[in-house]
């Protein structure tokens, strides 16, 4: 016998003391996520790259800013030091990533690298350093924002592909470690969301395929989900806050899609 069923499994989200952390906080789902967190009551950190986009968001949220590369491994060792500011996390949603479009045989090695600090290295350390507290508590959750590129590859798309593919993994043996715990640990996996990382890759798919950008979402990013249209960060944000409550208390281990009907193919 673990952990029991709590007295109020469709009860609503409260987050009051809790503490979340939130990677790419500064935009995007990840804003999306600080805001909805913080929306339920959680202290919430903006954990961001650019020291501007994460004080706006916590302005916005009543959260903490805090400025960190993870692409840095000396960056996220200080983020993860016991008496740092991951250490007390109660939840802890690692969405921060960037992309690189180029066939493998171009594709720099440094961007590969840096692309898998970021976005599967950076989320190991952060949640390890986040264990013992969440473990001492016998509560936590870990909400890993992969992609439907978890899930399926794309031509061009190397460590992006790769990165999130390993968050998958990662994600899952945290559920099977954590769990009987009361940590959980989910993916949620959706196709292009409506984000600054979105917009980017249109000009990047342009020349890749050789088109006009006007012509990207359209003709490449919107071809394989049945429902065409762009994802909302809050739609996102909506799942990850799902996952944190009563309702969602026995999920775990598991890839949450959302992806339009992409992956049914």
């Amino acid at each position: 016998m673990t952990a029991p069923a709590p007295d109020a499994v469709a009860g609503a989200l409260d987050l009051s003391g809790r503490r979340v952390v939130v990677t790419g906080g500064g935009s995007g789902i990840g804003a999306a996520c600080a805001a909805r967190l913080a929306s339920a009551g959680a202290e919430v950190v903006v954990l961001d790259l650019s020291q501007e986009a994460a004080e706006r968001v916590a302005a916005e949220v009543g959260g903490e800013p805090l400025v960190g590369d993870l692409g840095d491994p000396a960056a996220v060792h200080r983020l993860c030091a016991p008496d740092g500011p991951v250490a007390g996390a109660d939840v802890v949603v690692n969405n921060a990533g960037l992309q690189h479009v180029s066939p493998v045989e171009d594709f720099p090695p440094e961007r590969f690298s840096l692309i898998l600090r970021v976005m599967l290295e950076a989320p190991f350390q952060l949640v390890r350093a986040a264990l013992p507290h969440m473990y001492a508590s016998g509560w936590g959750r870990v909400v890993n924002i992969s992609s439907v590129h978890g899930l399926r590859a794309s031509p061009n798309k190397s460590a992006y592909v790769a990165a999130k593919h390993g968050l998958e993994g990662l994600s899952k043996v945290i559920a099977l470690e954590g769990g009987a715990r009361g940590v959980t640990s989910n993916t949620i996996c959706p196709g292009y969301v409506r984000t600054p990382l979105v917009e980017g890759q249109i000009a990047a798919q342009a020349r890749a395929h050789g088109i006009a950008e006007e012509d990207v979402v359209e003709t490449v990013m919107l071809t394989a989900p049945a429902i065409k249209r762009l994802i909302e960060p809050s739609e996102v944000a909506e799942l990850a806050a799902y996952l944190c409550s009563p309702a969602g208390s026995f999920a775990n281990g598991s890839s949450f899609v959302l992806d339009g009907g992409w992956s049914a193919r």
